[in-house]
């Protein structure tokens, strides 16, 4: 600013001093001419006297270069010229100074020569006599007088031109220095120009907006950083150049980042090729998702541009965990699988029974026999359909209406019905501890306790035994069911509860279990809100502890 300042102030005073020299010169001119006009009217007038005394005489005596003197009859003839003959000079009686000075005494004029380049001033007056004496002088033009002027002129010119710089360099910092001490910051405490007055009113008007814009950003940004802090899916937020500008804490822990890395590139996090490529068509404004392993779990990235009147603005990724989706997708299609297997079997084994039955290929003696195997498959799938809609209605968080239940009741209800079984393996059934009462829902403690003392006969040993034990503890109520059975290897202790999972399923044939039954208890253990713990020795038995809590 100071130096367009200082041009404009030397630009004003270089064209000041110019046009100032013009004028001077013009002024300088015209002066000189009056001057020269007044000395050539003296001359005249001298003239006249000498020639009206000596006559040719007078004029043939002067010696001067400077003036020209010329006398001129009454017709126009010229009688002497002090520089040329009489007899080369042309007839003068039509010159508009001889035609003035026969009609009124005087007369005056000025021509100017282009070849000489000078003007001429010329002045005629009327003798006695009627004849007419002209003097004549010629006047330099004002290209001639500003050439013999030159050199003192452009003296003067660098001169002036170099002093207004001096006062043009002063001024100008003169003039800015105010500004450049101007506090922005509180625009109303500045002592400033008063024309700047309005402006700086504004600028403190802006600056009160700006803080208010600037409070009301804060907020906003808290607000975001909150919620996306909040947030258990990972949030990203990069730039145009996939920089990262934002990540919330799930993010970090997703991708293991414990420094803070706004300002950096995302590649340098996370340089998978399925995320450099899904960015990579971000950028292009395509939108792209994809499924990725990380830490041991699923997780579902959806990458997408962030735009804004058709202009990239910047690129956001959500990840989410789809763990518990995938397995329990996973889950239900083994669920599938494994029911289709289980009603497939029984349902085939009565089919071919009914075949050779209806095409009377079986004997007399041997239809009890295949009767008796169409009703025990039949039984089969009845046990199975049963168990399934129990592990749907647990499955489906069915609300039930809990009641006071007295567990020892429960477990000598389910000692009734498994005591036929029980003496068909020759295994002994007990219970000890103390009556308790639970608050919860019978059938499901029904079914908890049935399918662990039925797991428990079934997979005991020839003269073995069940214990089965209640009691109340610091914590809540406890359940044990303790068998003298073949035991679980401690590689499937950890997945008996799940649907269809069987240890030996070269045995399962032989005991006639669903592989559902570990799975209900699992889930009925749930909804009483409950914790379920196995503990097995294979070859020494197996021990199967419930700690309800109260409600």
């Amino acid at each position: 600013m100071t130096k367009r300042i200082f041009r404009s102030i030397l630009l004003v005073a270089s064209t000041v001093l110019l046009l100032s020299l013009v004028a001077v010169m013009g002024v300088i001119y015209n002066h000189f001419s009056e001057v020269q006009r007044e000395r050539l009217v003296a001359e005249a007038n001298l003239a006249v006297q000498g020639v009206e005394l000596s006559g040719e005489a007078y004029l043939k005596g002067l010696l001067t270069d400077e003036f020209r003197l010329t006398w001129i009859a009454e017709d126009g003839s010229v009688l002497f010229d002090t520089q040329v003959t009489a007899e080369e000079m042309d007839n003068h009686v039509n010159r508009e100074e001889i035609y003035e000075a026969f009609r009124t005494g005087t007369g005056e004029s000025s021509r100017y020569s282009d070849t000489l380049m000078e003007k001429t001033l010329y002045y005629a007056k009327r003798l006695s006599d009627g004849t007419v004496l002209r003097i004549s002088s010629g006047l330099a033009s004002v290209f001639q007088l500003l050439f013999r002027l030159l050199a003192p002129i452009i003296t003067v010119f660098l001169l002036a031109v170099l002093f207004s710089a001096v006062l043009a360099g002063r001024m100008a910092k003169r003039i800015v220095n105010p500004l450049s001490r101007l506090n922005l910051d509180k625009p109303l405490e500045n002592e400033a120009y008063e024309e700047l007055s309005p402006l700086l009113g504004k600028v403190n008007k802006q600056h009160k907006q700006i803080a208010e814009q600037m409070i009301l950003l804060r907020q906003k940004a808290d607000e975001f950083e909150q919620i996306v802090a909040s947030i258990n899916e990972g949030i990203v937020l990069l730039d145009e150049q996939g920089v990262v500008i934002s990540m919330n804490p799930a993010a970090k822990r997703l991708f293991g980042v414990s420094v803070k890395c706004t300002g950096a590139d995302f590649f340098t996090v996370e340089r998978r090729p399925e995320m450099c490529r899904a960015i990579e068509q971000a950028i292009n404004g395509r939108k792209s998702d994809f499924r990725m392993q990380k830490g041991g779990k699923e997780y579902q990235f959806d990458v997408s541009p962030i735009t804004s009147d058709g202009k990239m603005l910047g690129i956001v990724i959500y990840a989410f965990d789809i763990t518990e989706h995938v397995l329990a997708e996973k889950s239900r299609q083994e669920f599938t699988a494994n029911v289709s297997h289980e009603l497939k079997t029984p349902l085939q084994s009565i089919m071919g029974s009914a075949e050779l039955m209806e095409n009377g290929l079986v004997k007399d003696e041997d239809m009890p026999r295949f009767l008796d195997n169409i009703r025990r498959e039949a039984g089969r799938l009845v046990t199975l359909i049963n168990d399934i809609i129990h592990l749907s209605e647990l499955d489906g968080n069915v609300e039930a209406v809990k009641e006071p239940v007295d567990l020892g009741e429960v477990v000598k209800e389910v000692f009734e019905i498994l005591k036929p079984v029980a003496e068909q393996k020759n295994v002994t059934l007990s219970y000890a501890g103390e009556s308790v009462e639970l608050s919860g829902i019978r059938r499901y403690l029904y079914e908890i306790i049935y399918n662990l003392c039925d797991n428990a006969i079934r997979y005991n040993k020839e003269g073995g035994s069940v214990e089965v034990l209640t009691g109340q503890k610091e914590d809540g109520i406890i359940l044990k069911v303790t068998d003298t059975g073949i035991g679980i290897p401690e590689e499937h202790q950890a997945r008996v509860f799940e649907r269809f999972y069987r240890v030996d399923k070269s045995h399962s044939k032989e005991t006639g279990g669903t592989g559902l039954g570990l799975s209900i208890v699992k889930h009925a253990v749930r909804h009483q809100g409950g914790q379920i713990k196995l503990s097995s020795v294979p070859g020494e038995g197996t021990t199967v502890t419930v700690l309800f809590y109260p409600a």
